[in-house]
């Protein structure tokens, strides 16, 4: 290898290309959006259970102080699990919302995509439509034969 050929900025051009062709591609900047938004709704989600939620509880279930302080006392030793409840409310109003978001809206939006997208389908040719009866034909066919596997 020649190190006289070798240009310093060609080669810092080009890592600069493909950092540029990595960085700004749809997919890298959506999910940075995605972490960012999920990072702020995550801060929402704590400050209401710290806020709202948790205070709440502590309302209603007896005691005299914050959930915060809420401990076991098993043979003199403090088992702090009022955070930790905390966490777990936490937890399941994020779990919630992902499943309501992805699962019920999502999963709805890409249902109707489907559909928009068999009714956009042009009508099969005849070709195609006798190419699928041939195929079905010899589905029924084999199934039919003697030691025929499902």
């Amino acid at each position: 290898m020649n190190v006289a050929r070798i240009d310093p900025r060609k080669h810092a051009l080009s890592l600069a290309e493909e950092f540029k062709a990595f960085a700004f591609k749809g997919n890298v900047i959506d999910l940075a959006v995605g972490v960012i938004i999920g990072a702020a709704f995550g801060k929402i989600v704590d400050s209401l259970v710290k806020s709202i939620v948790m205070p709440l509880l502590s309302v209603v279930l007896p005691s005299n102080q914050g959930y915060q302080n809420w401990a076991w006392t098993i043979r003199g030793q403090q088992v702090p699990y009022g955070q930790f409840l905390a966490e777990v409310v936490n937890f399941l109003i994020v779990a919630a919302a992902l499943f309501f978001f992805i699962v019920k809206f999502l999963g709805w939006v890409m249902r109707t995509r489907k559909e928009e997208a068999a009714a956009a389908a042009p009508p099969l040719t005849k070709d195609q439509a006798l190419l699928e009866e041939i195929r079905d034909l010899l589905k029924a066919q084999a199934a039919a034969a003697p030691g025929a596997r499902p």
